[in-house]
């Protein structure tokens, strides 16, 4: 008898598990809805994305992107606020129960670069950038990552009463960098209070190196910091043909570029960490027998450690007066940085693991190198813990290595893998949610 009496209440327990399971919006429930609800709003995205792709504005001139991003979020009932750092939109939604605050965060602005990708909705658009006319395109992938976040939104708006907390959706302007004269971007987003109250972030950016259904993530060091630097080396003018009577900053800054490749591959420890330093424009002189006054050199430097940032720096400023003083000229050397390394937080990434693969499955998620380009999403990363993440838009058995770079005019990206950057985006945000501390 008291066999069949705890037997009676067991199987009562897990009907009414069950019951619960199904109608009280536990994080099991929701977690099945998401891929349903990520797959339902794959037109709304493509749509959006190719509005995006076919109007494209430059950094810090994202109205018509930004007009558009808070027409749809205002449409799914959501907090909206326009006008951060320039363009930028913040979208709030808060669901049914307290809880924590997680930020979502899509870059919005292009590139001046010309379309030649021969889309039905190629970008055909032109732009100002710094006073001179140039075409304009998204050939680094933000039409998607700003049309992935706002699939999110409509799939997390739909889950409103059931999850618990807070989700912030961040658009931000000028992550390409603003134009000559402003500031912008991710740190001015940080400095008009996008992140307040807000406990982690994640973010993603589409990456043409991996196909259609692949994840990359990897902890700590993902992406690296980027310093802009300019030389300026004077030197004495005189003639072509007796460079001895002057000092010529041409030579010394043809051996100024060979000293800066040294401090990589001679003074670096390259096995901790990598390290380049490029000189990108060298101007000087304006005839073919002058020997000019002064040279000046434009570069970056990349990095993924901060010790050796600062070491690499010191080194510069060090070896750029050495030279020019042994050649009897004078040099400057103004060093910028511009954007940390985008470090991917241990704790987090390990505890999101699993949200990753949940949306992509185990077997398509793989730890990656890191990148010597740079994003400046570490900006926020600097504030709390977060997590970026790339997803593959190569089509699916085709050779990503071959396919065209990022910022180039033949940019292409397979609308199949979109669906996967709003999966994922969705079950991070709602698996933090209900992750207990």
């Amino acid at each position: 008898m008291k066999v069949k009496i705890i037997l009676l209440l067991l199987a009562f327990g897990m009907l009414v598990g069950q019951n619960s399971l199904q109608a009280g919006g536990t994080p099991e429930k929701i977690s099945r809805n998401l891929r349903e609800l990520a797959a339902s709003s794959v037109p709304t995205v493509i749509e959006l994305r190719r509005y995006f792709h076919q109007n494209p504005e430059l950094s810090n001139r994202e109205f018509k992107t930004a007009a558009k991003v808070a027409e749809f979020l205002t449409s799914l009932g959501l907090e909206v606020k326009t006008g951060v750092a320039h363009t930028g939109v913040i979208a709030t939604l808060k669901g049914g129960k307290p809880g924590k605050t997680v930020a979502l965060r899509a870059d919005m602005d292009a590139l001046p670069v010309p379309e030649r990708t021969g889309l039905p909705f190629a970008s055909t658009a032109k732009g100002n950038l710094n006073g001179q006319e140039v075409s304009v395109m998204h050939a680094c992938g933000h039409d998607a990552h700003t049309a992935i976040l706002l699939g999110v939104a409509r799939v997390l708006s739909s889950l409103k009463a059931e999850l618990p907390g807070t989700v912030v959706f961040l658009f931000q302007p000028s992550e390409e960098g603003a134009p000559e004269g402003e500031e912008g971007g991710a740190s001015l987003m940080v400095k008009e209070g996008a992140l307040k109250g807000v406990d982690a972030i994640f973010g993603l950016h589409v990456k043409k190196e991996m196909n259609v259904g692949q994840i990359g993530y990897r902890p700590e060091g993902f992406m690296a910091a980027a310093d802009r630097f300019v030389i300026r080396v004077k030197g004495k003018q005189t003639h072509g043909s007796t460079p001895w009577t002057g000092v010529d900053p041409i030579v010394v800054s043809a051996q100024i570029v060979q000293g800066l490749q040294n401090i990589i591959s001679r003074q670096t420890n390259l096995t901790e960490a990598a390290a380049v330093i490029t000189v990108g424009s060298i101007h000087g002189g304006l005839r073919f027998n002058i020997i000019p006054e002064e040279v000046e050199m434009v570069g970056t430097v990349r990095t993924l450690d901060s010790k050796m940032q600062d070491e690499i720096h010191r080194r510069m400023v060090q070896t750029t007066h050495s030279i020019a003083e042994s050649a009897g000229a004078e040099a400057e050397i103004d060093i910028q940085r511009m954007c940390p390394v985008t470090y991917n937080d241990i704790e987090l990434t390990r505890k999101m693991l699993p949200s990753l693969q949940t949306a992509a499955g185990a077997e398509n998620v793989f730890s990656t190198k890191p990148i010597m380009g740079a994003e400046d999403f570490a900006f926020y990363q600097k504030e709390v813990p977060g997590l970026y993440f790339f997803v593959g838009i190569t089509p699916k058995g085709a050779d990503a290595e071959l396919a065209p770079p990022h910022h180039t005019p033949e940019f292409f990206i397979d609308e199949s893998g979109l669906e996967l950057g709003v999966r994922a985006l969705s079950q991070c945000a709602v698996d933090y949610l209900f992750m207990k501390d």
